[in-house]
């Protein structure tokens, strides 16, 4: 079993007295460094364990680590980087083990994140960090970025202390080892083969915000536990994949910050970005997404350049935002419609009784929402006036239900969403709601997304429709595509109605547009797990059968003619 180096022993701590850790704390706590909301509780929450917790910091370990510094093209650590460095590899409980197992770092591009993770990586190789045989694994997407740390360490070995790194190091282009602990680090993608004979003592998982789900980390991870003191970290800056790891990650470490867990459980939540997409246009408020911008005058030259072509061409240069500041491409240049449109879009419905329409049908999840539009047109030559119908149903058993904030209560009394307390919501109901709307319209053709038609196709047969006669369509993504100018037009123009439906309101904000292939735009959720857009998303389904709506045309009757 490992232990730790240092004789101090492990003790609960009002006062932390170790610069390394204080100093970034001090900055953010005294307002000397622009910090973000999450930053200065970062610093309370780490104050709050050390108070509460009996802990070992390492001194001697943290020593000993930083007189490698001397061979890293960067000489010094910034302070955000030394309180990280300690609090991950030198801080231990009582009976030796890591403090903090899991760092997630994420923070804006630029900042010296492949520095950081080449110095932990050459750190834990070595015989300072007290364990044998300590692999050392970075993943990452694509074999070149999960290549750059290890280039770093590489480049070390072979500069001018190439012979002295001859007596404790043996190096390839693919594999380094320390001679001494027997410790490997290596460079890992995606491929399968990669994954063979894993025996990591880290896994460090870089760029995390391209990973769309968790299936990679876990296999990544299942050959931890051979050794002692295992860890894993996660570093990346935002991207622009919505509701994967990033994410889930972030909503992870706002619940630690925020003590809504009892139990960390071993992570390390590190998050840097702005607080607010408007503070963007103060430039003192950039280091907020990157703390180590004061120290780094050539990026600030860089960032501000950026910063005037994104003002110029903000949708042409979208990773300034989401990359440099941490938030995802400002929601005013791709959000579906303003909410003055979508208050516009509330008025009064006129008498639809008897009138010809489609109906949309959103099935994503059943223990979740379920969602329904019913969609009305009238076409005077090129124009066409659109009036809609929505219900929706929402499973209170849902494991995301804490998540949603609107009154779903008072929506369920206004009638235009239904709350159905069952494991999941039951076709039937949403059968026995279309049986009672075709009682009052017309309800010609049904839209259901392709992958969802196999939940409802029968139920839906029953009624009469078919997909062999075309009044159930398979709708792909190739559809909303095509049937996106047409509902922005329908916003824009003010040519759209569904009645006071604040639930309509709230699918419709919640949806971004995001371009896609050939010009084109597909639409996707601004937030994965909160803000839901199934009502939204069953009315685009009805817009791509709009066509099979017949028009309206008044009877003009011919004035009796008398013989």
């Amino acid at each position: 079993m490992a232990t730790t180096s240092s004789r101090a022993r492990a003790r609960k701590r009002k006062q932390i007295r170790c610069p390394q850790i204080t100093e970034y704390l001090r900055l953010v706590e005294t307002g000397k460094y622009n910090a973000c909301e999450r930053q200065v509780k970062f610093a309370a929450y780490v104050r709050r364990v050390f108070a509460s917790e009996e802990l070992i910091i390492d001194t001697d370990r943290i020593d000993r680590y930083g007189r490698f510094l001397k061979y890293f093209p960067f000489d010094v650590f910034f302070p955000w980087e030394w309180c990280l460095f300690v609090l991950f590899t030198c801080v231990f409980r009582k009976d030796g083990t890591p403090r903090w197992t899991d760092l997630v770092c994420f923070i804006g591009r630029g900042g010296g994140k492949n520095g950081f993770i080449a110095f932990i990586s050459f750190c834990l190789l070595t015989a300072v960090n007290g364990v044998r045989n300590y692999d050392v694994d970075i993943c990452a997407n694509s074999e070149e970025q999960a290549k750059r740390s290890f280039d770093d360490v590489w480049e070390i070995l072979e500069g001018r202390n190439r012979l002295k790194f001859k007596k404790g190091f043996r190096w390839n282009r693919t594999e380094i080892t320390n001679t001494t602990t027997n410790s490997r680090f290596k460079y890992r993608t995606n491929s399968p083969k990669s994954k063979d004979g894993m025996r990591s003592g880290i896994v460090i998982f870089d760029e995390v915000h391209a990973y769309t789900d968790w299936s990679n980390i876990t296999v990544f991870t299942t050959g931890q536990g051979k050794c002692p003191h295992p860890r894993r970290a996660f570093i990346s800056s935002n991207g622009n994949i919505r509701d994967g790891v990033y994410d889930t990650m972030v909503e992870l470490c706002d619940r630690i910050l925020d003590g809504e867990v009892e139990d960390d459980n071993g992570y390390l939540p590190f998050i840097c970005s702005l607080d607010d997409a408007e503070e963007v246009h103060d430039e003192a408020m950039w280091e907020k997404a990157n703390p180590s911008l004061p120290y780094l005058p050539n990026l600030r030259l860089q960032i501000r350049k950026e910063y005037k072509d994104w003002l110029v061409n903000p949708s042409g240069n979208a990773d300034f935002m989401t990359k440099r500041m941490g938030i995802p491409q400002g929601d005013k240049e791709f959000e579906v419609t303003t909410w003055e449109n979508l208050k516009r879009a509330s008025r009064e419905l006129p008498d639809l009784e008897g009138r010809s329409c489609v109906l949309g049908l959103d099935f994503a999840r059943k223990d979740d929402f379920l969602s329904a539009f019913l969609l009305f047109r009238d076409k005077d030559g090129a124009a066409e006036e659109f009036y809609g119908i929505h219900h929706s149903w929402f499973c209170l058993n849902s494991r995301d239900r804490s998540r949603i904030k609107p009154p779903l209560e008072e929506w369920a009394k206004l009638g235009v969403v239904e709350l159905v307390d069952e494991v999941e919501i039951p076709t039937s109901r949403v059968i026995q709601w279309i049986e009672a709307a075709r009682n009052i319209y017309d309800v010609e053709a049904v839209a259901i997304d392709d992958y969802r038609y196999d939940i409802v196709h029968e139920e839906l047969e029953g009624l009469g429709y078919s997909a062999k006669d075309h009044t159930i369509e398979r709708i792909r993504p190739s559809h909303h595509m095509r049937v996106q100018p047409v509902i922005n037009s329908a916003f824009t123009t003010g040519r759209i109605a569904w009645g006071e439906d604040p639930a309509m309101r709230w699918f419709t904000n919640n949806t971004k547009l995001v371009p896609f292939l050939n010009g084109n735009y597909k639409y996707e959720k601004i937030e994965p797990r909160g803000r839901k857009t199934d009502g939204f998303m069953a009315m685009v389904a009805a817009f791509c059968i709009r066509d099979q709506i017949p028009e309206q045309r008044e009877l003009v009757f011919m004035p009796a003619i008398t013989f």
